[in-house]
C-alpha cells in the first residue's frame, strides 16, 4: 500500500511540473498580457529583481557619498563642538569680559558729544586756540558724515602763532573731554614781515552717537542703496 501511494505521489508531481512547464510554452512575446498566470508571475520576478540588481549598486553609491561627506564633516564638528565646550565651561568669564567691555564702550560713548552738544565743542576747539594766543585764519565746520553707529563732523582749520603756542594748540585739543582728532597738519613759515610766526593747516575731526532715530535711518539709506545698486 505504501509503494502505491509513493508512486501515485511522483506520478502526480510529475504531472503538476508537465502541466507548469506546458505554460511557457509557445509563449507570445508580444502579447504578454494573453499570457497564462504562471508565466507573468514568474516574468514580474525577474523584472523585479532585475530592478533590484541595477539598482541596489546605485542606492549603496548614493549611501557611501552620505557616509563620506559625514566623515569630512566629523573634524570640524569636533572643534566646533570643543570651541562651544569650552565657552560653556568658561561662561562666567566670558560674560564678566563681556561687561567689561560693555563699560569701556559706555565710557567711550560718554566721549563723543550728542547733537546739542555739538555747538558748545566748536566753542571749546575755538577757545583752545584763542587761549594760546593764536589767530585763526579760518575756521569752518563741514558736513556731517554718518557711519553705522556715529557721526563724524569735519573742521577745517587754520591758524597762526607762534611754533611753542601751536604745539601747546595741539596737545589741548587732544585733552578736550571730547574725542577731537587732527589730520592732514601743514605747518608753513609766514610772510617775513611776520618773522618767527608759523601758519598750521588741519582738519579737526569729531564724532557723535546717532540716536536711535538716526540709526534707523541710517540703515533705510544703506538698504536702499544696497538695492538700487542691485538693480
Amino acid at each position: 500500500m505504501a509503494t502505491t501511494q509513493t508512486s501515485l505521489n511522483k506520478f502526480d508531481f510529475a504531472a503538476q511540473l508537465s502541466k507548469a512547464g506546458a505554460q511557457f510554452r509557445e509563449l507570445n512575446p508580444k502579447e504578454p498580457g494573453q499570457w497564462p498566470l504562471l508565466p507573468k508571475i514568474a516574468a514580474w520576478g525577474a523584472m523585479a529583481v532585475a530592478v533590484i540588481a541595477l539598482g541596489w549598486p546605485l542606492l549603496l553609491s548614493g549611501a557611501d557619498d552620505e557616509l563620506q561627506v559625514a566623515r569630512e564633516r566629523e573634524p570640524a564638528l569636533k572643534t566646533e563642538y570643543q570651541k562651544k565646550y569650552a565657552e560653556a565651561v568658561n561662561l562666567a568669564e566670558l560674560q564678566k569680559q563681556k561687561e567689561q567691555v560693555q563699560e569701556y564702550v559706555t565710557q567711550l560713548e560718554k566721549q563723543l558729544p550728542g547733537k546739542a552738544e555739538i555747538d558748545a565743542l566748536l566753542s571749546d576747539i575755538n577757545q583752545a586756540g584763542v587761549g594760546r594766543g593764536l589767530q585763526f585764519e579760518l575756521f569752518r565746520p563741514g558736513q556731517v558724515v554718518p557711519k553705522d553707529y556715529y557721526a563724524e563732523l569735519p573742521i577745517s582749520l587754520k591758524v597762526s602763532g607762534k611754533y611753542h603756542d601751536i604745539g601747546s594748540f595741539a596737545a589741548d585739543i587732544a585733552n578736550l573731554s571730547r574725542i577731537v582728532t587732527l589730520h592732514n597738519l601743514v605747518i608753513s613759515p609766514q610772510a617775513k614781515d611776520n618773522a618767527g610766526l608759523l601758519s598750521m593747516e588741519a582738519t579737526a575731526r569729531t564724532y557723535r552717537y546717532l540716536d536711535a532715530a538716526e540709526v534707523a535711518e541710517v540703515k533705510r539709506a544703506a538698504a536702499a542703496a544696497k538695492k538700487e545698486k542691485g538693480k
